[in-house]
């Protein structure tokens, strides 16, 4: 940006016309002003507005409800009222947890009466209406009426500095509410200490969804206070319901500002003091939004795109935003942090370690999108694996906090690995991750960290992996979710035997590359689906492709008819299941036509976004519009590419049609708009879509452009007529990742109807 301004001001001395230039490249170089934070928080979206900087541990913000689904981040946009701020949570995920440290300014006499463990509200929440409310890449602002107070925070990596303008009152102050948490987990330990009038420290272990987290704050007030600590023991139903809270009081004269700034961390107390001293040394609230925001505009400069549709380039700019915000940063400023195994360690300060691996999702899109854009983050993400791998026994499937939840399927770990390595980024120890692999695929419930509770370990190590190695497929009514594992495994394997070429273990190479055969054993040609196969060789009946019980069935938050396609490795192979091209194109075009009607007796809420039975609101069915062009059929592609773009994500909060994922929504956005999409990460590939931007431009870490240049483009024009590469025409619609790393121009010329041979 600086060379930019530079060179505007030297062409203004002698051209003046180019002033309006410079003021127009400086405007839209500002890309944190397309970026919008309630795109999500409606709907099953889960994100939230929060004020954090790209990975940052601490995100202070809204929160609106406790408990439900929608509960997820804390904030939910139909709600109409906040209990206050807290300042961790997650991002689109499908659990939830956190909500720590909830602070809540107050006029008047505090209520903290408890209104039941199913209330959605605290007894001191405040109305507020969107009117009042703002936010922005790392900042956010509300007023609560109840109290006539306007909130404002930002933050730093792990530290926040919150803004409040009260009225004239002798009954001002603060609720820190430290048993407050989204949804309704056990606070174990809860601990508030007064080090003086203005200076508090306070600690947290609770137990959720992450079954042993901790957590320490470190907290100054820029005025001086009075103060009551609460504790108390509430019934909730059967069970009781332990109460801390920090009432702070003071007086204020109209239109006072008073400061809040705090630090947490995962350590100790003197790492959350540390961390604020650290990143927030004054009260300059201004100049702390500033840096944050240029944070953002760091990140979001990684990719240019021009067109004339504003919500198109504010859908993308969020996406953008929503791929940046995990995984977390979870070191301390002095590289210390909590490893998998619960204790502390210690690491490079400038090589943090971090947390909030939705690897599920994120293998498909999330993590291909940082290849691309920011390889070297990309490889952080593998060290910081690799640690967790050796201080818990085995790598992760989704790590939270440090500790394994063990949710979801598969061993996406190996597809990080050998889609990095395959794409030539290797700041990772190979050999380390080839061992971790291993470990994660074969079954051994041993060595696994003692810190992790026995109940979870058939969750971090499923008896599943057993059935693969012996029996060569998943028994179904042995192993819940048997074929979705038993296809994940196979893609996850077919990944180890990419490793093991890499180091040259041509034992495991070929072991593992016929694992990743294992897909055929659950496909029925009979009635052409993926299903589940008993022990006894027999399929599982009653079968009914459309049915989904979820996390209850063969299947993961899906159906027959949305995993039957998840052989992104051998797609080739799965063709020839089907009775080759002709046939495969017939079923897919059969998937985007049923009805949507799904059945079951509890349906997933995840499968959703329906065209036809394609569930583009849920990661299994991601890769799908692209099959079209193995099959030569490429205009099928482009148009369903097309439709999902236009219709299935908008510039509203409830502009999302699932669960953001920690990214992985967004980044399935980034890449189709932009006109591509790798379908297998491990082969460094991507298939030609339906490029949405007349021109997009992802700046490299190397200072080489990579350049896409849609001609001829509009909303009716969705079909490609060419593809030149380079100034040489592309015969299939397919490139290399060698291709982007080169530079160069990629420009596809658009037409208003289908082009079955492109020229």
């Amino acid at each position: 940006m600086n060379k930019i301004l530079l060179y505007f001001a030297f062409v203004v001395i002698s051209l003046t016309a180019f002033a309006c230039s410079s003021s127009k490249s400086e405007l839209e170089r500002d890309y944190a002003s397309y970026v919008n934070p309630f795109i999500g928080t409606g709907g099953h979206g889960h994100t939230h507005p929060a004020a954090i900087v790209p990975h940052g541990m601490i995100q202070p913000g809204p929160d609106t409800r406790i408990n439900g689904w929608d509960s997820s981040s804390g904030y939910y946009y139909n709600d109409s009222t906040i209990n206050g701020f807290a300042h961790t949570r997650l991002s689109g995920t499908g659990c939830a947890d956190f909500g720590d440290f909830l602070i809540m300014p107050t006029v008047g006499d505090k209520d903290i009466r408890f209104l039941g463990a199913e209330s959605q509200s605290r007894s001191y929440a405040s109305t507020y209406s969107h009117e009042k409310e703002k936010a922005e890449p790392g900042y956010y602002s509300v007023f609560l009426d109840r109290y006539g107070i306007n909130a404002e925070m930002t933050a730093t990596e792990r530290a926040a500095i919150h803004r409040y303008r009260f009225p004239k009152s002798d009954k001002a102050g603060f609720i820190l509410d430290l048993d407050y948490n989204i949804q309704p987990q056990t606070n174990l330990e809860m601990d508030v200490k007064v080090i003086n009038d203005s200076t508090v420290a306070a600690y947290k272990r609770s137990a959720y969804w992450a079954y042993n987290q901790q957590i320490y704050m470190y907290v100054v007030f820029s005025k001086p206070f009075q103060y009551t600590i609460y504790s108390d023991t509430v019934k909730a139903g059967k069970d009781k319901v332990a109460q801390k809270k920090l009432l702070i009081d003071f007086n204020t004269d109209d239109n006072e500002e008073v400061y809040v700034k705090m630090g947490i961390s995962s350590v100790d107390s003197e790492g959350a003091k540390k961390n604020l001293i650290s990143e927030i040394k004054g009260w300059d609230f201004d100049k702390i939004t500033s840096e944050a925001r240029e944070k953002w505009n760091n990140e979001l400069s990684k990719i240019d795109v021009k067109s004339s549709d504003e919500d198109w380039k504010i859908i993308f700019y969020t996406s953008m935003y929503h791929a940046n915000i995990s995984p977390n940063i979870f070191t301390d400023v002095d590289g210390r942090y909590r490893g998998m195994d619960l204790k502390i360690h210690s690491t490079d300060p400038n090589y943090p370690v971090y947390t909030i691996f939705s690897l599920w999702d994120t293998f498909r899109a999330l993590n291909p999108l940082m290849s691309i854009i920011e390889p070297e983050m990309n490889e952080a993400y593998i060290r910081s694996l690799l640690k967790k791998g050796e201080e818990g026994g085995i790598v992760p499937k989704w790590d939270c906090a440090a500790n394994y939840t063990g949710c979801m399927i598969g061993y996406h770990f190996v597809s990080l690995v050998a889609d990095a390595y395959t794409k030539g980024y290797k700041n990772f120890d190979m050999n380390k991750a080839m061992k971790a692999a291993l470990r994660a695929a074969e079954y051994d419930t041993t060595g696994i960290t003692p810190a992790a509770p026995k109940w979870i370990y058939p969750y971090i190590m499923p008896k599943a992996r057993y059935y693969k190695e012996k029996m060569g497929y998943i028994p179904s009514e042995l192993e819940n979710e048997s074929v979705a594992k038993g296809l994940e495994y196979a893609y996850n394997d077919w990944c180890i035997s990419i490793m093991a070429d890499a180091v040259g273990d041509k034992a495991n190479k070929e072991k593992y590359a016929g694992y990743a055969k294992a897909y055929r054993e659950y496909f029925d040609p009979e009635t052409g689906f993926m299903r589940g196969k008993k022990s006894n060789g027999e399929w599982r009946t009653p079968f009914n492709p459309r049915s989904s019980n979820h996390r209850n069935d063969d299947y993961c938050e899906g159906t027959a008819w949305q995993w039957t396609w998840f052989v992104p490795h051998d797609i080739a192979g799965l063709v020839n299941l089907m009775g080759g091209e002709d046939k495969f194109a017939a079923k897919l075009d059969s998937l985007f036509s049923v009805s949507s009607k799904l059945e079951g007796e509890e349906t997933s809420a995840d499968i959703s976004g329906l065209i036809g039975q394609y569930a583009h609101g849920n990661e299994p069915s991601h890769h799908i519009t692209h099959l079209y062009n193995y099959v030569n059929r490429p205009w099928k592609t482009q148009e369903l590419v097309d439709s999902v773009l236009q219709n299935l994500y908008s510039n509203a909060p409830d502009g999302l049609s699932g669960n953001e994922d920690c990214g992985q929504m967004s980044a399935w956005y980034i890449l189709n708009s932009m006109g591509f999409y790798q379908v297998a990460p491990g082969r460094p590939v991507y298939s030609i879509g339906r490029p949405l931007f007349d021109e997009a431009v992802i700046h490299q870490p190397s200072g080489k452009d990579f350049v896409i240049k849609t001609i001829n483009n509009s909303k009716k024009n969705k079909y490609i007529k060419r593809i030149n590469l380079n100034g040489k025409t592309l015969s299939t619609p397919f490139f290399t990742h060698g291709d982007i790393v080169k530079g160069g121009t990629l420009e596809i010329e658009m037409t208003d109807f289908p082009v079955k041979e492109v020229k």
